[in-house]
């Protein structure tokens, strides 16, 4: 059995502020268990879609009752790939991401979709779904309820660090557009 999670939100920003925003997520003091990035692999297809892989390690405290899964010594980071199809022509970036270590406790599968939404200009929307499974034969239900608690609270947190990025892209835009209009010869603020 697997546990399956969808949602649905609004962005209030434009779908290439959001994209950009997606590529400097990291760091941002809602997601310190992201450790490091690395882009793996980064490609732009004959029409125009770019295809990139990046391998993320994170760290999660476990909680007490699953220490007894876990052999002393035995590593706490979590290596998580993550695919992404930028399209600019559908207005679309798609992210598929799963855990490489640890499956047999607990695997997370997650696909985001972020869409332009034609009929409301300024808003992307992100459609997310989730699934969770477990090979521990006998617990496998409570760790999936778990998993799937710790993904609600962890997306909340994913969406605080996205907002976090397009609030400094917007500052950044800000600063440079105030700098454009400065008469030439003036001196910027210091």
């Amino acid at each position: 059995m697997v546990k399956y999670f969808s949602s649905r939100s609004d962005i209030n920003s434009t779908w290439d502020h959001v994209v950009s925003a997606f590529w400097q997520r990291y760091p941002n003091p809602f997601s310190t268990h992201v450790l490091t990035e690395d882009v793996v692999y980064r490609e732009v297809t004959a029409d125009h879609r770019l295809l990139s892989r990046r391998l993320l390690m994170k760290t999660n405290r476990l909680p007490r009752w699953a220490e007894r899964f876990f052999p002393t010594g035995m590593s706490r980071s979590v290596y998580i790939v993550e695919d992404s199809i930028v399209d600019p022509i559908s207005r679309s970036l798609i992210t598929y991401t799963w855990n490489l270590n640890h499956t047999t406790l607990m695997s997370v599968e997650e696909r985001c979709v972020f869409q332009d939404a034609e009929e409301q200009p300024g808003i992307t929307q992100l459609k997310r779904e989730a699934w969770i499974s477990s090979g521990i034969y006998g617990f496998s239900r409570p760790i999936q309820e778990f998993g799937l608690a710790r993904f609600k609270s962890n997306q909340a947190k994913a969406m605080k660090g996205l907002e976090y990025a397009l609030s400094n892209l917007q500052d950044i835009r800000l600063r440079l557009s105030g700098a454009e209009r400065r008469p030439s010869g003036c001196p910027g603020p210091r």
